[in-house]
């Protein structure tokens, strides 16, 4: 056998952790638990606050860079800056603030890495429940009644008049579907107190690292990262808190912009950005410019007299760009980009502070006056993840022809739905992966019962009401899945019951989403400190099946005299069902049908899974991924073709929205102190994981 992973040393893997404290638990919990657990560390409904660091040495803020010929240019002074109170300010140098003076953890010890990722997950899960809603309402009935929202309620007032009753459509019709349940989701979390930083910051946040992807404007605003779903200027007003909190500043000022091509004047050369101004702008239309903007405080208009034309402002983001300027305030800068597999068409990146040199006043491409600001990237930041807004469709990494390293173009031997290559650029000389026979589906030991297939739905085609079918009720009365991008798990239960072999729906049912193999390019790669790994070249979305844990599937006595495995997973979806073990407890809102809750469990061990999956000698890709304590990947038990939940199928979703090219990982869900050697002695192993919440021992 080959070189085995470093961190999968003596795995013994369980679909949930054991003995890990609450606080540095991944969750894939309801919205409203998230809300209500305010002492784990995960999601606070109480404001988050962050020391400001010490104000630097004042330096000088001279722009860099000259406007070019008939441009109207006002400037910064070199290091003061006059207040309407009239009190002189030094005009601060932000150039040496970076990422490294954050602080890492909040005040409980939780990594803000862990909470922007928390954060974003329920607002994944809000988002795929308005998902699911939609999908209710538009769907033309099938196999049965029609699919009613219980919480529609009916209107109230006289009946209809006679001339909207003759334009009513259809009931049968099918309806259109809202584009932007994500921002029908930041409306949960804004009612639920789930905003990560709900109280407005100057420069980097915690835990949001340069070259950070957001999906959607709405998951900026989740994270109180950018404040408007729609503007592509963030700033801080006059309000009278905001005047109370930044007393000594002049308001308003700005705190994000977002450049993504909504301007024809725009020009970004990676470094430094001549951002057009907010306002006169056809956003919902063709992007054009329609109209002239203008500089506005309150409700008193700012001239600027040049050649003969009045400038008429209307937009307090210009404002507050040039009281940037004036301040020597740094801005934040996020790039789009256009994207296939965002549910927004776009994905953007946050590129870090920019400081604003300059601005003046023009006539634009479409010969109305508009203000352009000259941004300038600060130094010592992370390099830049997006060099230009170039506007193209990103698709992942494309496949070359000769990838580097390459030393075997296909581990699965055309047994996956697509080829998974394996590079090596680590070991000199390079070697590929041994001691593994792929397998694509489970190999049953002699001495281990499948139970017969389960009774199926009467569902005709796609399962589609759930008021109808029998699997739908198994799962609490709903589907566990919405059809969009292929299908995609809600939430992680306790165990989902997939459509199986016996009932009417076909292989394109939305309820049989973990059946049809890998529809993502993985990609096999030897890793520094942890042997080898698996990642995406595609993106793959939150909720998306990814890969089922495959091996042979033995009685879990048997493999204890198997000295040296270190690929079993145990089956333990009984356990966690009913929080047995230590095991947390998952949501469990199931139907165990009559007579399989009963059959043989009652000689369960509380300790021990009487399954498991050994993938030593023969497995597939997922034997590769790696253990992380911030892992992007949960475990999810299914059951499919019979109802033994001692006999569930392992299969791994998708955490987080997945980037392409990131490394791909779950929580093998050690108990710390739990291995033994052949001496009795406990044994230890390291984690190099390199999560920032990471628990420094695999166990």
């Amino acid at each position: 056998m080959g070189e085995l992973n470093d961190s999968a040393a003596h795995r013994r893997v369980s679909p949930r952790l054991q003995n890990v404290p609450a606080e540095k638990r991944p969750f894939y919990g309801s919205p409203k638990r998230m809300a209500d657990e305010t002492k784990d560390g995960v999601i606070r409904t109480k404001k988050t606050k962050v020391a400001k660091p010490p104000k630097p040495p004042v330096q000088s803020s001279k722009p860099e860079a000259e406007p070019s010929k008939g441009e109207v240019t006002m400037e910064s002074s070199e290091s003061k800056v006059t207040l309407e109170s009239g009190e002189s300010k030094d005009c601060v140098d932000w150039s040496w603030y970076t990422a490294a003076d954050l602080p890492l953890t909040d005040e409980n010890g939780v990594s803000y890495t862990a909470r922007v990722r928390e954060t974003l997950r329920a607002f994944n899960l809000h988002y795929l429940h308005h998902v699911q809603e939609e999908e209710k309402r538009c769907c033309k009935p099938e196999n049965g009644s029609p699919i009613k929202s219980p919480s529609k309620k009916p209107p109230k007032g006289p009946s209809m008049s006679p001339s909207k009753k003759t334009d009513k459509k259809n009931d049968d019709e099918p309806k259109k579907q809202s584009k932007r349940p994500d921002l029908k989701a930041l409306s949960e979390m804004l009612k639920e107190n789930q905003i990560l930083f709900p109280e407005k910051q100057i420069g980097h946040l915690p835990g949001i690292a340069v070259g950070h992807q957001f999906y959607s404007r709405a998951e900026m605003v989740a994270l109180g990262f950018h404040s408007h779903w729609l503007n592509g200027i963030d700033f801080v007003g006059e309000s009278k808190g905001k005047v109370e909190k930044f007393r000594g500043y002049k308001l308003p000022f700005a705190l994000t912009i977002v450049v993504s091509g909504q301007y024809e004047d725009d020009v970004d050369n990676a470094e430094e950005i001549v951002y057009t101004g907010q306002g006169g702008n056809d956003l919902l239309g063709n992007k054009q410019q329609i109209a002239d903007q203008v500089m506005k405080r309150g409700n008193l208009a700012l001239k600027v007299r040049h050649l003969e034309t009045d400038i008429c402002a209307s937009s307090v983001d210009n404002l507050a760009l040039k009281n940037n300027m004036d301040q020597g305030i740094p801005v934040r800068v996020v790039r789009g980009h256009d994207c296939v597999n965002s549910y927004t068409s776009k994905v953007y990146t946050y590129d870090g502070l920019y400081k604003v040199n300059n601005y003046w006043a023009e006539k634009g491409v479409a010969g109305f006056t508009v203000f352009k600001y000259r941004l300038k990237r600060l130094p010592g930041q992370d390099s830049l993840r997006s060099k230009q807004v170039n506007f193209v469709r990103a698709r992942g990494s494309k496949v070359q022809a000769e990838l580097p390293g390459l030393v075997c173009k296909d581990i699965c031997n055309g047994l996956e739905n697509i080829c998974i290559p394996a590079t090596n650029v680590i070991d000199k000389p390079p070697i590929a992966p041994e001691g593994l026979k792929y397998i694509n589906s489970i190999i049953v030991e002699k001495d281990v019962n499948i139970p017969p297939n389960a009774p199926g739905c009467s569902c005709k085609g796609n399962c589609t009401n759930p008021l109808t079918c029998s699997c739908a009720q198994l799962n609490g009365g709903d589907f566990p899945y919405v059809s969009k991008d292929g299908g995609r798990l809600i939430e992680a239960k306790a165990v989902v019951f997939e459509c199986g072999p016996n009932c009417g729906c076909g292989p394109g049912c939305v309820n049989r989403s973990s059946q049809r193999g890998m529809k993502h390019r993985l990609e096999v790669f030897r890793t520094d400190y942890k042997g080898w790994g698996v990642r995406s070249w595609d993106f793959i979305p939150s909720g998306a099946p990814v890969c089922e844990y495959i091996g042979v599937l033995r009685k879990t006595d048997e493999v204890d005299s198997l000295l040296g495995n270190e690929y079993i997973f145990e089956i333990d979806c009984w356990h966690t069902m009913h929080g047995i073990g230590s095991r947390e407890k998952r949501m469990c809102d199931v139907t165990i049908p009559n007579g399989d809750a009963e059959s043989g469990f009652s000689k369960l061990s509380e300790s021990e899974p009487e399954f498991c999956i050994d993938a030593a000698s023969h497995g597939n890709v997922t034997r590769y991924i790696n253990h992380s304590c911030e892992p992007n990947l949960f475990v999810q038990c299914v059951l499919s073709s019979h109802h033994d939940v001692r006999l569930a199928r392992i299969v791994l979703f998708a955490a987080d929205n997945i980037p392409p090219l990131q490394e791909l990982s779950y929580d093998y869900g050690y108990e710390l102190d739990s291995v033994v050697g052949l001496d009795g002695k406990i044994k230890q192993l390291a984690c190099h994981c390199g999560a920032v919440g990471c628990r420094k021992r695999l166990y």
